[in-house]
């Protein structure tokens, strides 16, 4: 069982005892986004608000309830519902959770059970075995063990109504990631989904790879699965194109990187490099120049001055909270070196730091997503973390604001688009809700707050690489 530090231990105990809430709002499935506050259209910089740099962190596989049941003045939960009907309390867990559970297509549908939210307990996938998994998906991570990330939503902003954009695993969310959406038609009924039949996850697989596909038949949403065409956009029909956020970006020439760990067969970098989908960049002069690696090189561009304007990190295996992993847990240590590194630097006063985890996991979540549409979703919902100087707070001169407003991945993309006026992919980015009420720019940039945490930059940075097999889904 992974032990806490002393220094950590008031933290959690604080957040316990303090309520941090914000003002909810309700907004419906296709609410379009509000307007930044109190910025005026177009800044010198070019950006519409304070801020001139966003860092996209993404961590792996957990729903809200997963880390945040318990937080005060949140949408949590302490009991679930199993299939059969009965209530059973959630379990205090610990992070380094030895098994898998399914987080497929198929798994959210079950999961999901037409909106009763009672099929966690079906879960058999992992390292569980077949009927073993049970009551496991009925869980809580032990607030301890995820210090960083409990301070974090005290002093900043968290998120108790971001959902995944489609019900699936890491795929496709790593491609909501950048896109918003995973359809491949002009018509925009038809989504790749779910894990590709082979490794690395892009346009490196093996030859006769295939992707999963759903699609509206009749009045139902319905999937096929390795019936779709290759994972590379160049093998996605002609008409449809594949643009992500690259595309708006590199149009307004502003700067961009995506932090992985290396392309290999196994390994984080052959799961979770949604760049390598995307042919133009796979096969171009941004291979290796703006698709970077290893994923730590964001420390030397930090200290260098040299942080592009919109960043993703993405996370090595060991520092994903992914279940299944050998026993580490050095994820909320992963996430606050970042957010430590960026602020105690001139860049703290002109960033937004966004922590997103890519899926629920197949741990149990009691909030019901809005409803289906042709792009899969919406998923369950995961946290999220906003770390700004800009952060709203919960009441003047209190920090710790808990935004109640519905996002998606979508929302992320959106207020990156309008922070740049970069137009819009035309995806779910349309119709989301900008994150934009998670700041307000009409107060003083607040002073940094150092993230207490067991490890420091220079822990990642010795780090060795580590090629093992990560996810399935």
């Amino acid at each position: 069982m992974l032990l806490l530090r002393p220094s950590l231990a008031p933290i959690v105990a604080a957040a316990w005892l303090v309520a941090c809430s914000g003002s909810p709002s309700s907004q419906s499935f296709t609410a379009a986004g509000n307007a930044v506050p109190g910025s005026p259209a177009v800044r010198l910089n070019g950006t519409s608000t304070p801020i001139t740099h966003v860092v996209i962190v993404v961590q792996e596989n957990r729903s809200f309830d997963n880390l945040f049941a318990r937080f005060p003045g949140a949408d949590g939960a302490t009991k679930g519902r199993m299939s059969g009907g009965r209530l059973v309390k959630l379990r205090m867990e610990n992070l380094a959770e030895p098994c898998d559970l399914g987080h497929s297509r198929q798994g959210y549908m079950r999961d999901y059970d037409g909106g009763k939210m009672n099929g966690f307990d079906e879960e058999t996938k992992g390292k569980c075995g077949p009927g073993d998994a049970g009551r496991l998906p009925y869980q809580y991570v032990n607030p301890q063990q995820i210090a960083p990330y409990w301070f974090i939503a005290q002093q900043y902003v968290l998120s108790d109504q971001m959902f995944a954009t489609q019900g699936s695993g890491s795929f496709t969310a790593h491609q909501d990631l950048i896109r918003g959406g995973t359809t491949i038609d002009e018509a925009k009924t038809l989504s790749i989904i779910d894990s590709p039949s082979s490794l690395p996850w892009g346009c490196d697989a093996s030859a006769g790879t295939k992707t999963s596909l759903v699609f509206w038949k009749g009045k139902a949403l319905a999937y096929e699965g390795n019936k779709g065409p290759f994972p590379c956009s160049n093998a996605f029909p002609p008409s449809a194109g594949y643009p992500t956020l690259r595309d708006l970006l590199d149009a307004k020439s502003i700067s961009w990187k995506y932090y992985t760990p290396a392309l290999t067969k196994y390994g984080s970098g052959g799961y979770w490099n949604a760049f390598d989908v995307i042919a133009p960049v796979r096969f171009g002069p941004e291979w290796g120049t703006k698709v970077v690696w290893p994923e730590t090189k964001i420390f030397g561009d930090i200290s260098g001055g040299t942080l592009p304007s919109v960043s993703w990190v993405i996370p090595r295996e060991g520092n994903s909270d992914h279940p299944a992993t050998g026993g580490n847990d050095k994820g909320p240590s992963w996430v606050a070196s970042i957010i430590n590194a960026i602020g105690t630097t001139s860049y703290w006063n002109t960033t937004a730091i966004i922590v997103v985890w890519d899926d629920w996991g197949g741990f149990y979540d009691h909030v019901k997503p809005a409803g289906f549409d042709h792009w899969g979703g919406l998923g369950f919902r995961v946290p999220m973390l906003v770390i700004s100087p800009y952060g709203r707070e919960a009441v003047p001169s209190k920090p710790g604001y808990i935004s109640h407003t519905q996002y998606e991945f979508g929302s992320i993309l959106k207020f990156v688009e309008d922070n740049w006026s970069l137009g819009r992919l035309g995806t779910t980015d349309k119709r989301a809700t900008s994150i934009s009420d998670c700041f307000d720019f009409t107060q003083s940039p607040r002073t940094f707050i150092q993230i207490p945490s067991s490890d420091s930059r220079e822990y990642f940075l010795k780090q060795p690489e580590d090629d093992r097999p990560v996810d399935t889904e």
